[in-house]
């Protein structure tokens, strides 16, 4: 298993791809590992760009960090991942969390980011979220199982038609229940609370990079206006709401997401 040491720490990573050039960084949103990249963008990314997926702190094959993590810390820790991997320069695409962490990335160490890709994420959550996200943090510490807080996620992240999908959703549920959390209550508790701090609402016009902003037309934890702020703030950024698919959309409509992540990328070259 592939580690990294970043300030102090191992972090699991994998890199896909040969390609030369500037490689794509893709960031994990809550209570998921880097394996969640790899059924269905890590192919399409990797064939055209060299791809680095890895895992947060204490979630998978990464030891965790001391403390409160916050989007500015996992922002950091990224960069420290770069640095070990002697990666100068990266494309940066965010899901959640992961688009939080984008956006601190893109401001703190602005020299380190080429283009950014920001999707089911917002600049600041506004009352629904905080209590959404402190009731998922609250379940989790109370001892709910893996069970109830995936059927719980899901019903925000999933679009109706999909939990139509009654096979599907016993498949998922399944999978999720046999291979059980890739992180522990308390971790993922310090990720809720890394959500509920972020804040870059009053920061955004800091960020110069070009930037695509990618919204389920049906997204319920994130929905659209969070994905209008973001592009009317910052400078050079460009809403597409994609029609199919919730909070999801990156596997509900895997192929036109990963079609418009690569042809925003082939627009802005190294």
């Amino acid at each position: 298993m592939p580690h990294a040491v970043v300030r102090s720490r191992k972090v699991y990573y994998e890199l896909h791809g040969e390609h030369s050039g500037i490689p794509l960084v893709l960031i994990m949103g809550t209570g998921g590992s880097c394996r969640g990249w790899l059924p269905i963008q890590v192919p399409d990314f990797s064939r055209e760009h060299r791809t680095l997926i890895f895992d947060h702190p204490g979630v998978g094959g990464s030891e965790d960090s001391v403390g409160a993590l916050t989007t500015a810390s996992l922002a950091d820790d990224t960069v420290g991942l770069m640095d070990a991997l002697e990666i100068e320069k990266s494309n940066v695409l965010g899901v959640f969390m992961g688009g939080m962490v984008a956006q601190e990335m893109a401001l703190r160490h602005s020299d380190r980011v080429h283009r950014l890709v920001l999707a089911g994420t917002y600049a600041r959550p506004d009352a629904k979220r905080r209590m959404l996200i402190q009731q998922w943090r609250e379940l989790s510490i109370g001892g709910a199982s893996v069970e109830v807080m995936v059927r719980e996620r899901m019903l925000w992240t999933l679009q109706d038609e999909t939990l139509e999908q009654t096979d599907l959703i016993d498949q998922m549920l399944e999978f999720f229940v046999q291979d059980g959390a890739p992180l522990t209550e308390e971790v993922f508790a310090r990720q809720c609370d890394a959500c509920l701090g972020h804040d870059t609402a009053d920061r955004l016009r800091k960020i110069h990079h070009p930037t695509l902003v990618l919204c389920g037309r049906r997204d319920q934890l994130t929905p659209p206006h969070f994905h209008r702020e973001l592009a009317d703030e910052i400078p050079n950024a460009h809403l597409i709401t994609i029609p199919y698919g919730g909070h999801f959309v990156m596997a509900e409509s895997a192929e036109q997401f990963n079609h418009l992540v690569l042809q925003f990328l082939a627009e802005h070259p190294s």
